[in-house]
């Protein structure tokens, strides 16, 4: 930003970088829009220097975070400029201040397009980057085959065709279905044997993302991106300014070799020699030295060199060549290295005959282990897991279980997990396994889950041999004074099922293993005791005749919770006291577990669903990652979404979020959810759990993997519809023709709907092959929702489609959908929402895909509803009683009297108020039975309008209220009244149509005020209401 003569201009930063506080700056930020606004308005009398001046104050206050929502037609005026101080400044603060969809854009279409075929270079440059900045679709329509043509001239400066790579690149990567690149791949090959290496290199960046959408096209580029690292590893032709550190363009080295990660093979002999020779020389020259920017740049071309060489398929003595020189980087000191070195060790094991070599530097991974740097350790245990075999299993395990002990509670559980799954794999024998599992949950009970133990179940009930050990070992570790409740569980079931067989041991009797089991009775939770009961009822048989004392305390035990509160507890307690009466009976009754079915562990099944994959889906899916575009992620075809014919657009409004309305849906035979699941030909899905993919992007979301979830029987999902007449209303289900089958969702969607209307990330749905999570921004009347796509499994899902039904108060765009998410990847679709006028009615995503054979379609409520365009604000009693009085009575001031309110404390509903952006303001009423809450509403049609709000409760019958709602718009006050009364009680309500006019207010009768003189300002309000 140029200041120079730019007085006035220096003189305001100034003044902002003095003020004292954040007040002090509003003010005068205020002061100066004040100004400039009234400037503009006599924009005759502007010179351009006056102009130019104060679209530099517009550009500096947007940046200072404050809303510039004026002075637009100004910047883009700008452009038009003949001289370039104006002209600059018009580009700046057009890219700035203007997204793509901005109306004024258009006006400076035709001017961008004047600059960019003209010959002035410097005006090349400037509408070349605005265009590349905004990257609209509508400037992709216009500008570019102008761009195109601007690339493959031969008489432009290669600071501008480097430009211009940029731009497409830009333009491709928003719009790929408007940028026409049919017969590029000529231009391209042509285009890399630019000897500019500026050019070169923006080149090859157009290069990966017209090659990620097809590779098949651009074939004849590939011995041109060999020839070209050939000449980059020779440091042949290289000029100065593009030598880092001594390494010949490293940025261009990794976008090359990223270009040929994504063909498939390289067929041509002679190319694949010299390509190896050229990726022999970067491994040959890589070492670790002092210097961090050397290294860094070092380092991100052997990374790109090692994921080409697994993806190559290379030989075993390349292959050795790279483990040996990673086994150098996880013996460094600098933990950023260690950190790298274990990284793509790990992914060095994808590749065959590889792991033997990685087994020479286990001793060094093991040492990792105990890193100072958690991010090290979770990078070394993962290598440890995926190197683990028979001949090292037990080294590794015993590892782990030492390390266990130590770790952080953060690590705990991954630990015990592999632990357990390591163990499972490859014991040498079962009694080691028993003894790693026992172990485990010895060392971290509260991290072992149920599979865990029921798996060592599993073993020992199906292998005789392993029974008397297996009782011997459990009851061990019951001779311990303190042991965790999981393993009291799997310690008594081993004991009552095998406990016999240790009867001529000494402290083995039945009465002495019922004493020591009996002891951790008063130390366990509800949900062990039913276990200790049947272990009693065990032992009880195992033991016949029965000792009379033995019996005896049994049978009081049993007594004692016959009449337990717990169902559970209480049907055991009676069956079992019933059942012991039966003697000799009860051993064909209560006779030994049945041998198990053999069957895959749950665990491992997991294990190998994480280990489906190849070196090629791992290079997809971190180019998917990496790929920054609004759509992350490698397609093939067309994205494919939307505006749906206006015959299936069917409106709903946004039901009841308390319980009861569930609940009574529930009783009505239907599905609470936010969405219904169809299915043609249905196939039951994977019943294991699956990995998270949208942790790492969401942040915040921090979402966990389904459970294991099995296909329920089908069932007809229009059931119900016609003795529930708000059956639509109840799910939020637009019902575009019959779906007559449907596929239960992971977790109940109803209440993943309700908490996004509370909160701005979470997932919305989720089923067996994708999850959809959404992270949300309101400011004012626009919000901008991203819907993340996951795909949970190892195939790719197609026909991918995204269709928002929109009510008419909401003005909803949707970026472009992909037609096809890879395995385990994610996309990211942007999504603008523009809210018109007050209203409950609520978008509705109609989202479809297909699995294999399964078309999948489920149509989901989008959490844009009322309460997120409200803004909590504080209201003091001097601008509370001016507003309510000039709001006096119906349409703009409503009262009503509610009954069946969910019964609650006050301070509950004050907290349920504030999570609906309601402020409750405390102090203003003198009954402290009372709540008087503020907030603003934003909308294109009301703008900023305060509303008031007053809740007047009986002590003596929570169930029913009074409140007032005052605002100063007749549909804001109807639609708020009805959206606090949704949350506070359940009543069916007859939906309507968004764009349907809201009934006439009630016209209520307004309360007398007390006669008595009131003063204070609580006084006030009763007085008012």
């Amino acid at each position: 930003m140029a200041l120079s003569g730019m007085r006035g201009l220096s003189v305001f930063i100034s003044d902002i970088r003095n003020c004292p506080n954040k007040e002090q700056e509003r003010l005068r930020v205020d002061k100066e829009l004040g100004n400039v606004r009234t400037r503009f308005k006599n924009e005759k009398g502007l010179t351009p220097y006056e102009k130019k001046k104060y679209v530099w104050k517009m550009l500096y206050i947007y940046m200072l975070g404050y809303d510039v929502d004026f002075g637009h037609m100004e910047a883009v005026s700008l452009i038009s400029a003949p001289k370039y101080p104006e002209k600059q400044v018009g580009y700046i603060v057009t890219a700035c201040l203007l997204n793509e969809n901005h109306d004024f854009l258009r006006l400076a279409i035709n001017t961008v397009r004047n600059d960019i075929i003209g010959r002035n270079e410097t005006f090349q440059c400037l509408a070349l980057t605005m265009v590349g900045n905004i990257g609209g679709r509508e400037f992709a329509e216009s500008l570019a085959p102008d761009v195109q043509k601007l690339l493959i001239s031969s008489s432009c400066r290669p600071l501008v065709r480097k430009k211009a790579a940029l731009c497409l690149l830009r333009l491709y990567r928003k719009n790929p279905d408007v940028v026409n690149v049919d017969g590029w791949a000529d231009r391209m090959a042509q285009l890399l044997d630019e000897r500019d290496l500026g050019v070169l290199t923006s080149s090859m960046s157009l290069l990966v993302a017209l090659v990620s959408n097809n590779h098949e096209a651009y074939w004849s580029c590939l011995p041109k991106c060999v020839k070209t690292l050939e000449r980059l590893a020779r440091n042949q032709d290289v000029p100065q300014e593009y030598t880092y550190y001594g390494i010949p363009s490293p940025w261009l080295q990794v976008k090359t070799m990223r270009v040929l990660q994504y063909f498939p093979t390289i067929e041509d002999p002679n190319t694949r020699r010299s390509l190896f020779e050229v990726l022999q020389r970067i491994l040959m020259g890589t070492d670790v030295v002092k210097n961090v920017n050397k290294n860094n740049a070092s380092h991100a071309v052997l990374f790109e060199a090692l994921a080409l060489v697994m993806h190559l398929d290379a030989e075993k003595e390349m292959m050795s060549q790279c483990v040996a020189l990673l086994g150098k980087f996880i013996a460094v000191r600098e933990p950023n290295i260690r950190y790298l070195g274990l990284e793509n060790m790990s992914r060095m094991l994808l590749v065959t005959d590889v792991q033997d070599i990685i087994k020479r530097h286990q001793a060094q991974i093991i040492t990792s282990l105990k890193d100072p740097d958690i991010s090290i350790r979770r990078r070394a245990l993962d290598l440890l897991y995926g190197m683990c075999d028979v001949t090292n299993a037990k080294d590794i395990v015993e590892e782990i279980l030492q390390y266990l002990s130590t770790a952080e509670f953060a690590m705990r559980e991954e630990l015990a997990l592999k632990a357990a799954i390591l163990a499972e794999k490859f014991a040498p024998d079962l009694s080691w396994y028993v003894d790693v599992i026992l172990q485990l949950i010895d060392k971290a009970g509260d991290f072992v889950s149920d599979d865990i133990w029921f798996r060592v179940v599993q073993f020992v009930t199906n292998n005789e041999d392993l029974q008397p050990y297996a009782a011997a070992k459990a009851r061990e570790y019951l001779d311990k004074p303190a042991i965790h409740e999981t393993m009291v569980k799997v310690s008594a079931y081993l004991l009552g099922e095998f406990g016999h067989l240790l009867a001529r041991r000494p402290g083995c009797s039945p009465k002495e293993i019922f004493s020591i089991i009996h002891e951790k009775l008063p130390t366990v939770t509800p949900s062990t005791i039913p276990i200790l009961l049947s272990t009693y009822a065990k032992i009880l048989m195992h033991n016949q005749p029965p000792e009379p004392e033995l019996q005896n305390q049994i049978w009081a035990i049993f007594t004692k919770y016959e009449s337990c509160i717990d169902a559970e507890i209480q049907q055991r307690a009676v069956e079992y006291f019933a059942l012991s009466r039966k003697g000799a009976a009860l051993m064909d009754i209560l006779a030994e577990m049945p041998k198990f079915p053999e069957r895959q562990s749950a665990l491992i099944k997991k294990a190998e669903d994480t280990e489906v994959d190849t070196a090629e889906q791992s290079a997809i899916k971190l180019r998917s990652q990496q790929h920054p575009s609004n759509a992350l992620v490698v397609t093939d075809q067309r994205p494919a979404n939307g505006t749906p014919p206006v015959t299936q657009l069917s409106l709903v409004k946004v039901p009841s979020m308390s319980s009861n309305v569930d609940h009574n849906a529930a009783e009505q035979g239907l599905s609470p959810e936010n969405g219904t699941l169809s299915i043609v030909d249905p196939q039951p899905p994977s019943a294991d759990h699956q990995a998270d993919l949208l942790g790492d992007l969401l942040g915040p979301l921090a979402i966990e993997g389904p459970p294991s979830t099995d296909v329920q029987p089908q069932q007809n999902i229009v059931s119900g519809v016609e003795d529930f007449p708000n059956a639509v209303e109840a799910t939020a289900i637009v019902p575009v023709g019959e779906q007559t089958n449907s596929v239960q969702p992971v977790g109940n969607i109803a209440e993943r709907f309700h908490a996004l209307c509370l909160k701005d990330s979470g997932v919305l749905y989720e089923d067996p092959y994708i999850q959809i999570g959404i992270k949300a921004e309101w400011r004012a009347h626009h919000g901008r929702l991203v819907l993340f796509l996951g795909n949970k499994n190892t195939n790719p899902l197609l026909s991918v489609q995204a269709i928002i039904l929109p009510p008419s108060h909401l003005k909803i765009e949707l970026s472009l959908v992909p037609e096809t998410i890879p395995p385990r990847a994610q996309v990211q679709c942007p999504l603008e929402i523009v809210n018109l006028r007050p209203s409950r009615d609520v978008a509705v995503l109609d989202f479809s895909y297909k699995f294999g054979n399964n078309m999948v379609n489920s149509k989901l409520r989008l959490p844009a509803v009322l309460n997120k365009f409200l803004q909590p604000i504080p209201v003091s009693a001097e601008e509370f009683f001016p507003q309510w009085r000039s709001l006096s009575g119906p349409p703009l001031k409503l009262q009503e009297v509610i009954r069946g309110v969910r019964p609650m404390p006050l301070p509950d509903m004050a907290n349920l108020f504030n999570s609906f952006r309601l402020m409750v303001c405390s102090g203003l009423d003198p009954n402290p039975n009372n709540l008087v809450a503020s907030t603003t509403f934003y909308s294109e049609s009301t703008r900023a309008m305060l509303c008031l709000v007053r809740i007047e409760t009986d002590p003596a019958d929570r169930t029913q209220l009074r409140m007032t709602v005052a605002s100063g718009d007749p549909t804001l006050t109807l639609e708020l009244k009805e959206f606090i009364k949704e949350q506070l009680v359940s009543i069916p309500t007859a939906s309507r149509a968004p764009g349907a006019a809201p009934p006439a207010p009630p016209v209520l009768q307004p309360t007398s005020p007390p006669s008595a003189a009131l003063t204070d300002p609580g006084a006030m309000l009763a007085g008012l209401l």
